[in-house]
């Protein structure tokens, strides 16, 4: 192939020759022009590139648009640069920090004078006047020293420079460039890639301000944090802002305090307080958790909260994980709370001399956690101080690891596809930049959770840099009614911590050997997990789970004595149910009921009374109509049994 030549493989294994310089633009455009409409970006060798960039090597070509992940990324990253065009030119004082995308949408840190509602709208405006006008967006290298001079008003421009000077971003040599991306009259430090041109963006709303400090850090200065989503067209925009406009009716917090299920309060931050039907519903997640823990070999053990910190020390947690934890001082020496149970588990595993006759050991654990969150990021249940999750630790020897692994995919799958009906996305998190352990040893266990998946012919994505520090992990995302993503489940795989404790076990050969542990959750966080239940079944839980399963109401005073004893029939068949006995209507009395979303509705009357059945109804109002008592118990029980989600 000549030097001026490059090939390149598109997705479906076609092959072609272009001259070196091509731009994806020119490529796109001899495809089709429907397409070169839809494209944003092109990817090469997975490296993101502009569309108009010039390409010089062949290899893997494929041309981007909104429906690729990567696309939505250029497509947003190019929405916060048309916001911070827009925000500048309507409060030119403005001093733009560091724009990226987010999950939903993308921000911008401005530091700036709290801005209101309105200045959101002029915002907008200005955003519509900037996509009229087309503005080319272009790329451009400069030396950090012109970028110095360019920036000199902004202090957190310069600060950013300067990194990239010193560091690379990260990277282990120094840069004395940095990129620049030009629209118009404005310019911004980019890596990019970037759409070709504003008017691609035709759908966009700001959201919502929020504060934020620079570099995450509350030592420094709090800025304007501006939210904003944006779409290729309108329909995908109403599409979203309906789903907001239903996610906000969900919204947990409401919710929780609507149906009194929980609370919080200034006095204890980030940790929840559970009013009696938010606890029987916690409860009632750990009854299932434990039940499946007998079906499936777990032991649960109870441990400390509170640790010296010399074994955080060992576990690594001191060095990787300080700044998340409550720091204590007690007789005069440092201790934690702790934000994990790993260690602990350890040090119960030497307590006594082990052999491969004794693992796989899968040890579980309720205990409560508390990791620092900052007050800024705390989110009611769905980001919280103070939790406890359906932890456990398996130890077990390297010919069990796979078994094991499989058996805790077997776990996830009933768990998320069976018993909540909800679907489900997994990533494996490689090494982290700050890691303990030999390259050898994460990849071994990277490799191992790889094949496992690879065996199993279980789809996956890779997340670079995302494992834990004493390991890889694979990390599952569960998709709610509203089609948002939540990661809950997590399998990570740790060759580094029982080598730190010197944990060992006998082998069949005689000599010891260190086992190795599995760390994973399946529900994760119990608040967390709750919180996103309140809001994926949006408080209208199913009977097994539901803090009010019957609701008694009677027709006048008479007819409670025989409400009684169905009150007590029901309650000693461990239903939950609740008695209305005031003297309110019976529609009132129905209304309140399906308004605090008890899942059976029961009227007693004169009938009732003389035939000693119950008149039921459901909270969506349909008229079951009358059961005699102990058949609808029975029904009730069968219901809670299968844990039937409709």
């Amino acid at each position: 192939m000549s030097k001026n030549k490059i090939n390149l493989v598109f997705p479906d294994g076609s092959k072609k020759e272009f001259d070196a310089g091509i731009t994806g633009t020119t490529i796109t455009q001899g495809i089709s022009e429907g397409l070169l409409r839809k494209a944003v970006g092109i990817k090469l060798n997975n490296t993101l590139f502009d569309l108009n960039a010039p390409l010089s090597e062949s290899g893997d070509f494929k041309i981007l648009t909104f429906e690729d992940e990567e696309g939505k990324t250029i497509f947003r990253h190019s929405s916060a640069h048309l916001m911070a065009q827009a925000l500048v030119r309507v409060f030119p004082e403005a001093k733009l920090t560091i724009g990226p995308v987010v999950s939903e949408g993308f921000y911008y840190d401005v530091d700036h004078p709290p801005f209101k509602p309105e200045d959101l709208i002029k915002i907008e405006e200005e955003m519509k006047k900037i996509v009229k006008e087309d503005i080319e967006i272009k790329r451009k290298e400069i030396s950090t020293k012109e970028a110095l001079k360019l920036f000199s008003g902004n202090d957190y421009k310069q600060e950013i420079i300067k990194n990239i000077e010193e560091f690379g971003e990260g990277k282990t040599e120094k840069s004395d460039t940095v990129s620049l991306y030009t629209q118009g009259e404005f310019f911004d430090l980019c890596r990019g890639p970037h759409l070709p041109r504003t008017g691609m963006i035709k759908a966009f709303k700001l959201l919502k301000v929020a504060g934020a400090y620079w570099r995450g850090d509350s030592k420094n200065k709090q800025l304007q944090r501006v939210y904003g989503i944006s779409f290729p067209d309108k329909k995908e925009l109403t599409s979203y802002l309906t789903l907001i406009e239903e996610a906000e009716k969900r919204d947990h917090r409401k919710l929780g305090k609507a149906l009194d299920l929980f609370q919080f309060h200034e006095y204890s931050p980030g940790s929840p307080f559970f009013f009696p039907k938010g606890a029987a519903m916690y409860n009632e997640l750990l009854t299932f958790v434990r039940s499946e823990y007998k079906k499936r070999g777990y032991d649960e053990v109870i441990t400390p909260l509170i640790y010296d910190k010399a074994l955080w020390e060992i576990s690594g947690h001191w060095e990787h994980y300080k700044e998340d934890m409550f720091l204590l001082n007690v007789d005069g020496r440092e201790f934690s709370l702790k934000p994990m149970n790993c260690p602990s588990h350890l040090l119960m595993y030497k307590t006594k001399t082990k052999s491969y006759r004794d693992l796989p050991w899968r040890v579980a654990d309720f205990a409560p956690l508390h990791r620092n969150e900052l007050k800024g990021v705390l989110g009611g249940l769905t980001r919280v101080r103070k939790f406890s999750q359906d932890d456990a630790h398996i130890f077990c020897t390297e010919d069990q690891m796979q078994d094991e692994i499989f058996a805790l995919l077997d776990f996830v799958d009933y768990v998320y596809t069976k018993v909540f009906e909800m679907t489900y996305k997994i990533s494996i998190g490689t090494k982290p930049e700050k890691a303990m352990g030999s390259d050898a040893l994460w990849e071994k266990a990277e490799h191992a959770l790889i094949s496992s998946l690879d065996s199993k012919k279980i789809p996956f994505k890779i997340s670079k840099g995302d494992g834990a520090f004493y390991g890889p992990k694979i990390d599952i995302r569960i998709t709610d009614a509203l089609n948002r993503e939540w990661q809950c489940a997590t399998i990570q795989l740790d060759f580094q911590m029982p080598l730190r404790f010197d944990a060992t076990y006998e082998g069949q050969d005689g000599s010891k050997h260190t086992p190795l542990m599995i760390h994973r959750a399946i529900l994760g966080s119990l608040e967390r997990f709750l919180g996103i239940l309140v809001e994926h079944f949006a408080g209208r839980f199913p009977l097994w789970l539901s803090p009010i399963q019957v609701k008694l109401l009677t027709i006048s005073e008479r007819h409670e004595v025989f409400a009684d004893s169905v009150y007590e029939k029901l309650s000693n068949q461990n239903i939950r149910v609740e008695k209305d006995y005031r003297s309110e209507s019976i529609n009132k009395k129905v209304r309140d009921a399906q308004l605090e979303q008890a899942n059976y509705i029961v009227v007693i009357g004169d009938k009732e009374q003389e035939s000693e059945s119950v008149n039921v109804r459901t909270r969506s109002g349909s008229i079951l109509g009358a059961k005699k008592t102990e058949q609808f118990i029975a029904e009730l029980l069968e219901e809670i049994k299968n844990k039937r989600i409709s």
